[in-house]
């Protein structure tokens, strides 16, 4: 996910084990029987006939001379046809080729190549992907499947939907797979389609890139170094941290407003650029859906979707162990189902930190708006540092606000309860202003324009 907005951020991206969309039947063109076409013709010889008469007079008076009027009727009717069917063959050789060039932009750091197929603005875009891509610690990309969803022309502009597959090689040798919807805008300039924008609605682009205005009934707060643009919660430094764990409710945010929010622990990413996380996540469409999932993500690496069913309101513990040299353990329960899952992963850690966090995830080239979840609470939240079992409060764990680029605090960690380890972060009335992704601590990062 992101670190927060004075340490690195982080990117995450779903994995393989996240289940595809169901793709739309791939359009296709229904057969036409020739008795069908022959009644065609016939309507269009009688419109031709009535249109002939009703101009046969002014042809004679003014000397006009006419074609056949069916013969015109059915020449624009066909030329119609083939004009949408050059604009849709058109449009999908210059996604293609969008998409081809960004996989070579990223092969051979060169992105000028994808300058031909995109607007100015979408280039600038672009630029920025690859480099929260790259810098996310992936090598190469790669388009290995794509659907063709809706196409629809209106004059110069145009939209195209799309289900894209694509792999992604990480320096370290890894891969990671995944399906995204995309809606590309596309414009027509001198001639020649371009792209002008992509959105990927099914995985997290939740609302409009530009920022909303800051809510007056909120009062901003001096930032510093207890202020984030993407964490609340509590970190812990100062030790070296081999366990952290925590309880919390799955938030249950208002499916009216797009955004999204997610809930985890980790070990890193305060003042270091490594972080392993584990934790829940919604996705609110705002259009009254919301997606929950549970994931586990080692940075540089990108995010795995775990297959662990979680619900609002249910009670998930988390707890993230070091076993022997690069060894974790990776443990998350859905208290309220018992369901379970574990798994061991190999992880270079700095040992840094320790947090409990409710962070905006980023999502491409920025932080993505904050869903109204409400108020989390956290439990039992302790960590492991020196050889000891610490509470938040014995760990010296400081307490963490977001705000938004006006200072206004977006989400805010209450006071530590009485047994040091019980907390909660609630969501203010602030405006969740779409900031660039990159501030203080790392965040998460998803392919696409």
């Amino acid at each position: 996910m992101n670190d927060m907005n004075s340490y690195p951020p982080s990117s995450i991206e779903p994995s393989e084990a996240a289940p595809a969309p169901a793709f739309p039947p791939a359009p296709r063109t229904p057969h036409r029987s020739p008795w069908s076409e022959l009644g065609r013709l016939v309507a269009a010889l009688a419109v031709g006939l009535i249109v002939g008469v009703s101009v046969m007079g002014a042809a004679s008076r003014g000397g006009l001379s006419l074609p056949s009027p069916a013969v015109a009727v059915l020449g624009q009717t066909s030329r119609a046809s083939q004009n949408s069917d050059a604009a849709v063959a058109a449009i999908k050789d210059v996604i293609q080729k969008a998409n081809d060039e960004q996989a070579q932009a990223i092969a051979n750091n060169d992105p000028g190549v994808m300058r031909d197929t995109a607007t100015p603005s979408h280039y600038q875009e672009l630029i920025q992907t690859n480099q929260d891509l790259t810098s996310a610690g992936i090598t190469s990309i790669k388009l290995t499947n794509l659907r063709w969803g809706t196409i629809s022309v209106s004059g110069s502009n145009a939209k195209a939907t799309t289900y894209e597959t694509w792999q992604s090689t990480f320096s370290d040798g890894s891969i990671d797979r995944s399906t995204d919807q995309n809606d590309y805008s596309l414009v027509l300039q001198n001639g020649k389609w371009v792209v002008s924008g992509d959105d990927q609605p099914g995985q997290g682009d939740t609302g409009s890139t530009q920022p909303s205005a800051p809510n007056p009934n909120v009062a901003p707060i001096s930032p510093g170094r207890n202020t984030s643009s993407n964490w609340s919660g509590y970190a812990a430094t100062g030790g070296t941290f081999t366990s952290v764990t925590g309880t919390w409710t799955v938030p249950d945010p208002s499916a009216t407003t797009a955004g999204a929010d997610a809930t985890w622990v980790g070990i890193g990413g305060v003042g270091s650029h490594d972080l392993i996380q584990a934790g829940t996540e919604t996705t609110v469409t705002g259009a009254g859906s919301a997606r929950f999932d549970a994931w586990i993500e080692m940075l540089p690496r990108s995010q795995q979707i775990v297959p662990l069913t979680v619900s609002p309101g249910d009670s998930v513990t988390v707890t993230i162990t070091q076993q022997q040299g690069d060894q974790w353990a990776v443990s998350l329960k859905d208290n309220t189902s018992a369901q379970t899952y574990d798994t061991t992963v190999t992880y270079a850690s700095t040992n840094s930190s320790a947090e409990w966090v409710e962070e905006a995830p980023s999502g491409g080239r920025r932080i993505l708006p904050l869903d109204d979840f409400g108020t989390v609470s956290f439990s039992a939240a302790r960590a492991t540092a020196n050889g000891k079992t610490l509470t938040v409060a014995q760990a010296n764990g400081r307490a963490l606000t977001m705000i938004n680029s006006a200072h206004q605090p977006l989400a805010q960690p209450s006071a530590l309860g009485s047994d040091g380890s019980s907390f909660t972060i609630t969501r203010t009335a602030a405006s969740s202003n779409v900031a660039p992704a990159g501030g203080q601590f790392p965040g998460r990062t998803r392919r696409g324009g």
